[in-house]
């Protein structure tokens, strides 16, 4: 007779009310305990292709919040700046408010995707030297290409905060890209956000968002095996497995992440006061 492994009993830790700032496609923004926080929450959801492929991606949520709290971290000791303060539990971590300059930077190493598609290339071809582009943040319109030229014109960001983006950029990929090859995986290529942060009286270019298989094309150094979004993209499968791959090589793949036995309920309806009590009675 075959015995079936019990399967490990799921932790449902309910969060208590809290106002909702905000909903993106993979993550959700809630008021901080504290003036000029919030508290960014991974979802599972997943969506490419500007929303119109959409599905669920199990555990990503509190895989993608491991790997991008770590690699926020390990920036900051490098002296980068990020709206990173700490995590909370599985799937959430406290950050600063800051306001999202509407640029999308992607730093290319290698060409994959739409760009090798625009130009023609094989994918996988290392390009001479790290690329970067910028794409306006805006779903409607699809995320335009644009030029450091358009963000001046339309006021999107002025040309000392382009050369601090630039800067900032061309140090994380750096950075990045020698950490992931130290554990056998290939940096392609990645989308980063940035953010001003008013801090002491004085505005600064932070990091924002999340640095994740989401926001990353990575590939095994050896084999070129996708272990990001493409396998979801794409239809190739293994798509938890992947993204549990590079945080086990990270080291930041937790017992409760691996099989996937916790879930964090969030409450949004606001608590109901005394007055309110009173006048259902």
């Amino acid at each position: 007779m075959t015995k079936y492994m019990k399967q490990p009993k799921r932790k449902i830790f309910t969060m208590p009310p809290r106002k909702p700032i905000y909903e993106g496609k993979a993550k959700q923004l809630f008021e901080g305990p504290e003036a000029g926080t919030l508290i960014q929450h991974f979802k599972d959801d997943a969506t490419a292709f500007n929303n119109l492929k959409k599905g669920t991606i199990n555990g990503k949520g509190v895989v993608n919040n491991r790997i991008s709290e770590y690699l926020m971290v390990r920036l900051q000791e490098i002296g980068i700046p990020t709206h990173f303060i700490k995590s909370l539990n599985m799937r959430e971590q406290l950050i600063k408010a800051v306001q999202i300059v509407p640029i999308e930077v992607i730093v290319r190493n290698y060409a994959a995707g739409s760009f090798a598609k625009r130009f023609g290339v094989k994918e996988g071809k290392a390009l001479g030297h790290p690329l970067i582009e910028y794409c306006y943040k805006n779903d409607p319109l699809g995320d335009p290409f644009i030029t450091e030229e358009h963000a001046f014109a339309f006021g999107w960001a002025s040309p000392t905060e382009i050369d601090e983006i630039r800067m900032y950029a061309f140090r994380i990929n750096d950075f990045l890209s020698g950490l992931f090859m130290g554990i056998g995986i290939r940096l392609v290529d990645f989308k980063l956000e940035f953010g001003r942060l008013l801090e002491n009286d004085r505005e600064q270019i932070v990091l924002a968002d999340e640095i994740s298989p989401d926001t990353c094309r990575l590939w095994d150094a050896k084999t070129g095996h996708k272990l990001d979004k493409d396998r979801f993209r794409q239809d190739l499968g293994g798509v938890e497995d992947a993204y549990r791959e590079v945080a086990r090589r990270l080291g930041v793949l937790s017992q409760e992440a691996e099989n996937g036995s916790y879930v964090i309920q969030v409450n949004t309806k606001p608590a109901k006061t005394k007055a309110a009590k009173k006048k259902k009675k």
